[in-house]
């Protein structure tokens, strides 16, 4: 079923304009979970986990309870269909999903109605929210790889957490390792994405991270590489930071 005719979308000066587009051909493919989206789905238990695990020590909240994020306000950006979103609302946090593909956000707005979750899905940019918003949790998962200015769009990140906020950042090193296994790889020998889904010069060093992290006066707090077990046929976490990996920022004291 088409969902509807493809939009650019709003335009926002870290927005490319060509990676909204490479996503949007996507968009009624992300809750397929043996489609072309199969590796975010199989890594989704493992980032999920990651932030609930972070924003329950944040917070002090207990991660065994189902309604742990109850009464936070969490914004995913670049949600893509919300496979974020859903998971997060069900355990009680009040979740704004923002994407700048107006077909992502419709394949997010009808697969949340179906399960009947309130998330307010927003076809927008992180340059575009109100600047009053204040989130307790900003996730920004496999984002910064595809934005034209890194550091322009962290700082709007960071302006927009609450001074007790944390934000989580998932994105791919930048070496000849993760050009090797996230390049050659997942695209070309597994094809596990799409070839062109990356572009290996956009990739960002955890050093260069922090750095644009320190400039908004964030502080990572956590950080962990997420590597891939093809015997178990599972994501796990790990001191490996050298491919895939995620940060956990705060204010710096």
């Amino acid at each position: 079923m088409a969902l509807q005719s493809e939009s650019p979308g709003p335009v926002s000066p870290s927005v490319d304009p060509a990676e909204i587009a490479k996503f949007s051909k996507l968009s009624a493919q992300w809750w397929d979970p043996t489609g072309k989206m199969a590796p975010l789905h199989r890594i989704n238990p493992l980032r999920i986990s990651f932030i609930r695990d972070a924003a329950c020590r944040k917070f002090d909240r207990n991660a065994k309870s189902l309604s742990c994020l109850s009464g936070l306000r969490m914004l995913d950006i670049g949600c893509g269909a919300g496979l974020l979103c859903e998971p997060f609302t069900r355990l009680g946090a009040q979740v704004t999903g923002i994407d700048p593909s107006a077909t992502n956000i419709a394949a997010a707005r009808i697969h949340a109605d179906k399960s009947h979750l309130p998330i307010d899905y927003r076809c927008t940019t992180v340059e575009e929210i109100d600047p009053r918003e204040r989130f307790d949790i900003v996730l920004a998962m496999e984002v910064i790889e595809h934005v034209t200015d890194v550091g322009a769009f962290l700082g709007r990140c960071a302006a927009l957490m609450k001074p007790n906020g944390i934000m989580v950042v998932a994105t791919l090193n930048r070496n000849w390792k993760s050009f090797a296994l996230a390049i050659v790889g997942a695209e070309y020998v597994m094809r596990w994405l799409p070839r062109g889904t990356h572009q290996w010069d956009k990739f960002v060093t955890p050093a260069e991270l922090e750095q644009h992290l320190h400039g908004f006066g964030l502080v990572v707090t956590e950080q962990s590489g997420m590597v891939f077990n093809p015997l178990a046929d599972r994501w796990k976490l790990s001191a490996d930071m050298d491919v895939n990996y995620m940060v956990v920022a705060e204010t710096a004291p």
